[in-house]
């Protein structure tokens, strides 16, 4: 078993667990809603919010495979990717309303979290953004144009999304999100 392989077992379970939340919470969401008389209203910002956070979590799984060559087992490094993928998980966690019944509209629910959230989401951004540049082997890469400005747009909209104002700026902001994720995916 490789150092990676013994890491990744651990990472692996952690954001497991976290794409788990986030679909567990909009299942339950939708049976909420299904229900026959359900006064819940889920709309498109907690459910893009998800998306997001599911997107960013791929993107951070496909990265640790970047990186496979430079991960090494020590105490440090376990507690970092613990420390990294329980962020997640939290934020994971907090995307979809718990008690459902109390929370009927989703949106006030969204707009309650998204800072918290999208606020772990870019504290890990900008830890993995250290982490790589302290790797001679990687730091070149976040220099090239391409890199730059797909990560500058990622941040401005991530701010954005955390302080814009009225649902309907919020949810052209979180379709951005969601699809600069998407055409990141596609290129």
């Amino acid at each position: 078993m490789s150092d990676f392989e013994f890491i990744f077992a651990l990472f692996g379970l952690l954001l497991g667990l976290s794409l788990a939340e986030v679909l567990g919470g909009l299942a339950r969401a939708i049976e909420a809603r299904l229900r026959p008389g359900s006064a819940i209203r889920i709309g498109w910002l907690t459910p893009l919010l998800g998306a997001f956070v599911m997107l960013d979590l791929l993107s951070f799984w496909q990265a640790a495979w970047t990186v496979r060559d430079v991960v090494g087992v020590s105490g440090k490094s376990l507690m970092a990717i613990t420390v990294f993928a329980s962020a997640y998980y939290l934020a994971a966690h907090l995307v979809f309303p718990r008690d459902i019944e109390g929370q009927p509209d989703f949106d006030a629910h969204f707009f309650r979290v998204r800072r918290i959230v999208i606020g772990v989401m870019f504290g890990l951004l900008l830890c993995q953004l250290a982490w790589y540049a302290s790797l001679p082997t990687l730091a070149p890469h976040l220099l090239r144009p391409l890199s730059l400005g797909l990560t500058a747009i990622l941040a401005l909209l991530m701010a954005a999304a955390m302080f814009v104002r009225g649902a309907r700026w919020a949810r052209l902001v979180m379709l951005a999100l969601v699809a600069r994720y998407i055409l990141v995916y596609l290129l």
